[in-house]
């Protein structure tokens, strides 16, 4: 279209019978003017609106009154700020003044996004509404006069890239950056109310597995997959955000019960340790999980993020598929790891690794009919260190490609010294199961000892079963080509499988120790799994192994439900090679039970020192072992049975009891509440002192320190001594003692 056209049409094309009609509109030529206004608002670019002193509305454009459902007539009278609702889903971070009070003020407003209410619609239509008030020359308000513009699709454009910018566009969580300002926001405003609020920080064990296997594809169905079980577990309970890659962030806003959020972890991580599906091939993957709580373990956000992230940390080290709630000493845990993890690569040069061996014994002859190999590490400064500290730190590196090599030589070299008749059973990593060279390192194990391949017995987990089911039916096939025999590891532990039985070539299950321990004990259906496992075991031709028996009350259990084979300190712990040589020299295959007659709780033995409070006065105290429902202690003399006690076990957990026994200066008190799992070979309380509390004591307000805090400091309110009940005893001398 032309100009002169364009000009005709919003003249009205009145160019021909009026003269001067190409002269300019004065401001005088008010028929000219609101000709003009007339054609502009049936273009529909805008529209004019005006209100009396009261706000009713003396004027609204024709169109805009038909975008409401409505005729100018039907509107005009009504009151301007009733033709607008309020948005309860804007976001209150752009908050503005509502239009009722600019007006009540006579405030002047320009583009002020407001939501329009249509008649028999429910769909958002969204207006940005702009206006002046009037004032006459003598000072009176005459009313309001203004404009007003649709801006739906703008809005709705603006609101799509709100939502990019704020949530992760693979899972729809939210993202890192939303995350980090819910955060901040949430310890702000609970640091006002004093109250909690929790955090998880989640990895995905193995998913870089998954992508190396399976390619990213798969790995971006994963997380997918992953994120609706978050939500499936969640619920309304908290928030949940993707950080990037397979890290994942919890807030659980008024949560601070340890026992609550271990089972909510717990749950996370048996979820997500189930088998997912990915576009025709299967995966397992697993999760760890760092907690921390504010105010306890972090005021901000920045404080809290760090303290999970230890605590994630430690939970990883600990050997995965575990949850950890953040601790003081964790930091320390921390350095130390990493400081293994730089000693462990020299230690094989350094020959400080050794193999220990503990044997299956058979369940009816009670001979030793294989020795499973145990990898021990004798550092030179820090000792014999636990396999559970250095084996998922060899496992996170390459190191365990060569110090599982080096295990399978050394195991193979050993056996070629046993009778015959005694097999060797090696660990094998996930990670050396999906090494395509590793049938060919089993063979020179084998050519190098000279061992028969059916001594060897290869021990695989179920996490091999998460890459390529077509290379790990061919490793299979090609280890069996070879002669030796395979078992499944800790079957049941890892929402096992049938398919893997079925697929598999398994010579033999090994039970996993979680369902013996406690198998006699009443109110738990260990029992029953144990039937079952070994029921199926036998109807496919398999060997079974209970593992982890300790007392004989487990013992008789497990064969009586027909276990082959039993491994376990009842019979005997791990020993060194020269152990196992002296037993074959002297003909002594078969092994006594040597364990308790029944089983009962683990009761940790410690020895640390605690506070004792008793009403208004604390004792120093030494504590001597500890299980979820009481504990040991001594340093204090004659405290008689049904004495009800406070210990202080230190970083503001306060365990209340009673004395069920007492003999002069130990004392065995039976908590009130039972401790809960910290996640890793330790206890909990429940709740912890509040550092709202101690800063309401006079304390500065921070995260829990480590150590005890004097919450009774043996004075009385008038600032008086308090009177002791009973004897405190010297605690240098206990510790002597000991």
């Amino acid at each position: 279209m032309s100009k002169n056209g364009l000009f005709a049409r919003i003249t009205g094309g009145a160019s021909a019978d009026h003269a001067g009609s190409h002269a300019p509109i004065g401001k005088g030529d008010l028929m000219k003017r609101v000709e003009l206004l007339n054609n502009f608002e049936d273009l529909d670019l805008g529209w004019f609106w005006a209100t009396d002193p009261t706000g009713a509305l003396m004027y609204l454009s024709d169109s805009a009154a038909k975008a409401l459902g409505k005729t100018s007539e039907q509107l005009v009278g009504q009151q301007l700020t009733s033709l607008f609702i309020p948005d309860k889903n804007d976001d209150p971070e752009k908050a503005e003044r509502p239009l009722p009070f600019l007006m009540s003020a006579r405030n002047s407003f320009s583009e002020l996004s407001a939501r329009i209410s249509v008649s028999g619609s429910d769909a958002e239509i969204w207006w940005s509404v702009s206006g002046k008030p009037q004032i006459s020359a003598d000072g009176k308000f005459l009313g309001y006069r203004g404009g007003a513009k649709d801006i739906t699709s703008i809005r709705e454009r603006t609101l799509d890239a709100s939502r990019l910018a704020k949530f992760d566009t693979l899972t729809g969580l939210a993202n890192r950056h939303a995350m980090e300002k819910r955060l901040t926001a949430t310890l702000t405003a609970f640091k006002t109310a004093k109250r909690s609020c929790a955090l998880m920080m989640l990895d995905l064990d193995r998913f870089k597995q998954v992508n190396d296997t399976l390619g990213h594809p798969a790995g971006d169905e994963l997380l997918k997959q992953v994120a609706q079980r978050l939500k499936s577990v969640v619920g309304e309970k908290g928030e949940i955000g993707r950080l990037g890659g397979d890290e994942f962030q919890i807030i659980l806003p008024d949560m601070d019960d340890r026992g609550q959020l271990g089972d909510l972890a717990q749950r996370l991580i048996q979820m997500i340790s189930q088998p997912y599906s990915l576009s025709g091939s299967r995966a397992i993957i697993g999760t760890s999980v760092g907690i921390a709580i504010a105010p306890y373990d972090g005021l901000d956000s920045e404080e809290l993020v760090s303290s999970s992230d230890l605590a994630l940390y430690a939970a990883k080290g600990g050997g995965r598929g575990q949850f950890r709630f953040y601790a003081s000493d964790l930091k320390d845990g921390a350095r130390l790891r990493k400081q293994i993890e730089e000693d462990l690569r020299d230690a094989l040069q350094r020959d400080e690794l050794e193999l220990h061996y503990q044997p299956l014994v058979c369940s009816e002859t009670r001979e030793a009919k294989c020795f499973e190999s145990l990898m021990r590490w004798n550092h030179p400064e820090r000792g014999w260190i636990s396999p559970a500290e250095f084996i998922p730190i060899a496992e996170e590196t390459s190191i365990i490609a060569d110090i599982g090599e080096w295990a399978l030589m050394r195991a193979c070299q050993d056996a070629s010294q046993w009778p015959s008749t005694v097999r060797v059973a090696v660990n094998v990593s996930a990670v050396q199961f999906a090494n395509e060279e590793f049938p060919a390192i089993v063979e020179r194990a084998l050519n190098a000892s000279g061992i028969s391949p059916k001594r060897l017995e290869l021990e695989i987990t179920e996490s091999v079963f998460m890459s390529d089911p077509y290379a790990t039916n061919r490793m299979f096939a090609q280890l069996k080509d070879l002669g030796v025999r395979l078992a499944l590891d800790d079957f049941g532990t890892g929402y096992s499988s049938l398919g893997y039985l079925r697929d598999a070539p398994f010579d033999k299950l090994k039970i996993d120790q979680c369902f013996v321990r406690g198998s006699t004990a009443e109110g738990n259906n260990n029992s029953a799994i144990i039937t079952a496992v070994v029921s199926l075991a036998q109807a496919l031709g398999m060997q079974t192994v209970a593992e982890g028996v300790e007392s004989e009350d487990e013992l008789s259990l497990v064969i009586d439900h027909g276990a082959d084979l039993i491994q376990g300190f009842v019979f005997s712990r791990a020993m060194p090679h020269e152990d196992v040589m002296a037993r074959f020299a002297d003909g002594n295959l078969k092994f006594t039970p040597v364990g308790p007659a029944k089983y009962r709780a683990d009761r940790k033995t410690v020895f640390r020192k605690i506070g004792v409070i008793h009403e208004d006065h604390r004792y120093e105290a030494v504590l001597r072992n500890l299980s979820a429902t009481g504990a040991m202690i001594e340093g204090v003399l004659n405290i008689p049975r049904g004495t009800n006690l406070i210990l202080d076990l230190g970083e503001g957990q306060l365990a209340i009891g009673a004395v069920r026994r007492s003999d002069e200066h130990s004392q065995g008190v039976e908590f009130e509440v039972p401790l809960v799992s910290d996640g890793a070979d330790g206890l909990c309380t429940r709740h912890r002192v509040s550092p709202y509390a101690l800063a309401a004591a006079g304390m500065p307000l921070k995260a829990l320190p480590p150590g005890n805090y004097p919450l009774v400091q043996n004075r009385r309110a008038d600032g008086n001594p308090t009177r002791p009940q009973f004897v405190q005893m010297d605690i240098a001398a206990i510790g002597r003692r000991s």
